[in-house]
């Protein structure tokens, strides 16, 4: 044998020895590495084999039957657990549809990861017509928080471990990686990829607040005669409950939950002032803003909502760019949820004293008005039912099932479920958030279910179950303790308008009398087809005995329904009648 014969061989038996690697086992070791434990996705081309290995390799992979239903899945397991939520999509049109939930998650502040395969760089930068051409990061980058793309194998463990502390750090928010279809199937050394891996250290590191912010922020608050707290979706995130509790009941300040901030103390608590909501915006002198922005929720801090009397707010947020976004901050305090409350909290030990009690009278007073108003409704019997006769069953059971998760859409049947249902524990109400968008309840429902494995009561109204509705397939497949609620108005608003013309249903009406009951049944769960409040709560307590995947019918008067909800002012109205 020659001697380049025998070099040959030689090489050969090495390489036949050596242990070798491929993107696919790289992605998924990154990934384990960092603690991510789910995948929610829906499979394809070129990330079919990623999610069979992966589930393999001992991650639990949920598919979905569209992939912005499993985006939603995992934005909120984001904010459930502050670890990003991973969504794994297939390029051009699954990236596309994951897009949303990727923005929607962004602008709420969710940590999230979106994972698409995509088409090769050399021939999208060329437009030569590849299967499923489209330069996803660069649509991807507006949108979201931050966006990578790995082209080198050997850059996986870089990639996933900067997608993950961009998710994290600071506000957080959704992070987009693109990863080429021929990245998966690069090889490298076994033992060098390992070395490539990134574990991620102290992803969201603690930020203080400066000493003289703090000083400033309690004098503020201490100037004040009507002071009020105002809890947003950010204070729940934070996990600072009890930090929180102590800032508010040491102080003795009426506190205001937006709706996911609901629980972090009870809304039956002697210090809620949600049953006062108006009252306290308009009358309050201080408001402390706690992981709460003065966006269009709270009429941007300005306004006939908030009074004649001039305003003092004091906000703490994590992100310096808030301050200051609608009307001026006179106490701005930045840094963590967490550390700004714990400086606050050793701040008000000494000489602090409590808010004059003619102020919390006067809510006290308030509320016992409202509830007594509002109790009267809740209590009706009817058939077919209405908006708050329903929710006063279901009022009942999140009261009996305190541990249960609340995830709730629509447009009256979201707005007045904020008011009506009391919540009691932290991050069991979950809704559409900052943007208000419509299709979030499969998702979120299977996402909150995936990774509690607590009991979730999703309330829908029809036209929003719409947008997922498919996805009670995925809750049957994957047998999650999961209940379905659709106050079924037969339409949008209500399910009474009419095509002037005679020729197609008005615009907001569906099909009459629709039974959503039989869907669930068809794939293996349970259905109920209920007409008074007393069936709707016996059915709900029933599903949630059995743990099994029911969807209730419930049926709402076609007329019962307002225009918007509580938000019409939003819905623009023509003012002009066409000769």
């Amino acid at each position: 044998m020659s001697a380049v014969a025998q070099v040959i061989d030689v090489n050969a038996a090495v390489e036949a020895e050596q242990e070798l690697t491929d993107g696919f086992h790289l992605v998924i070791d990154a990934l384990k590495l960092n603690g991510i434990e789910t995948i929610y996705g829906v499979p394809g081309i070129p990330i079919t084999d990623l999610g069979r290995m992966a589930q393999a390799e001992g991650i639990r992979v949920v598919s979905f039957r569209h992939e912005q239903n499993a985006g939603n899945a995992a934005a909120i397991a984001g904010f459930l657990t502050k670890k990003p939520g991973v969504c794994l999509t297939v390029s051009a049109p699954g990236f596309l549809n994951g897009l949303t939930a990727l923005a929607n998650a962004t602008t709420n502040c969710f940590p999230m990861i979106l994972i698409s395969g995509s088409s090769e760089r050399e021939i999208v930068d060329l437009q030569q017509g590849d299967y499923e051409e489209m330069d996803q990061l660069a649509i991807a980058k507006p949108l979201c928080k931050a966006a990578f793309r790995v082209l080198h194998a050997a850059d996986i463990g870089i990639g996933v471990a900067r997608a993950i502390r961009a998710a994290v750090s600071g506000r957080p928010g959704g992070v987009y990686l693109d990863l080429p279809a021929k990245l998966f199937s690069q090889v490298m050394d076994a033992a060098e990829g390992e070395k490539s891996l990134v574990k991620v250290i102290d992803a969201a590191p603690e930020q203080l607040p400066s000493p003289a912010a703090i000083k400033r922020a309690l004098d503020v608050l201490k100037s004040a005669k009507k002071p009020l707290i105002i809890l947003g979706k950010g204070a729940a995130y934070a996990q600072a409950d009890e930090e929180i509790r102590s800032l508010i009941e040491t102080s003795g300040i009426p506190f205001l939950p937006m709706s996911m901030a609901k629980g972090i103390l009870p809304d039956t608590h002697p210090l809620s002032a949600g049953a006062a909501r108006s009252t306290v915006l308009k009358d309050s002198d201080v408001v402390l803003l706690i992981g709460a922005r003065l966006n269009w929720l709270l009429s941007h801090g300005k306004g006939k909502t908030w009074g004649d009397a001039p305003k003092k707010f004091i906000q703490v947020d994590i992100e310096p760019k808030e301050m200051d976004s609608n009307v001026e901050i006179a106490a701005p305090l930045v840094g963590d949820i967490g550390s700004v409350v714990a400086a606050l909290n050793q701040g008000i030990k000494s000489g602090w004293q409590a808010p004059p009690s003619e102020w919390t009278e006067a809510i006290n007073a308030r509320k016992e008005v409202n509830i007594s108003k509002m109790t009267q409704r809740l209590l009706k019997n009817s058939s077919p039912m209405d908006f708050h006769s329903a929710l006063g069953a279901l009022k009942q059971v999140i009261k009996e099932r305190p541990d249960a998760i609340l995830v709730n859409e629509g447009a009256n049947t979201l707005d007045l479920a904020r008011g009506v249902i009391d919540m009691y524990q932290p991050r069991k109400r979950l809704d559409v958030g900052t943007w208000g968008v419509m299709g979030i309840g499969m998702g979120f429902a299977v996402g909150a279910a995936v990774e509690t494995g607590k009991p979730v009561l999703a309330v829908e109204g029809d036209s929003a179950f719409g947008f997922s509705g498919m996805e009670v397939e995925t809750i049957c497949r994957y047998n999650l303790p999961v209940t379905v609620v659709i106050f079924n108005n037969n339409g949008i608003y209500r399910g009474t308008d009419t095509d002037p013309t005679g020729r197609d249903p008005g615009t907001t009406v569906f099909v009459p009398d629709s039974r959503y009951d039989k869907m669930m049944e068809a794939f293996g769960g349970v259905g109920y087809h209920v007409t008074t409040p007393d069936e709707l709560k016996r059915a709900v307590d029933e599903a949630m005995d059995s743990g099994k995947p029911t969807l209730i019918n419930a049926v709402i008067d076609p007329a019962a329904g307002s225009e918007s909800g509580n938000i019409g002012s939003l819905n623009p109205q023509s003012v002009v009648k066409k000769k």
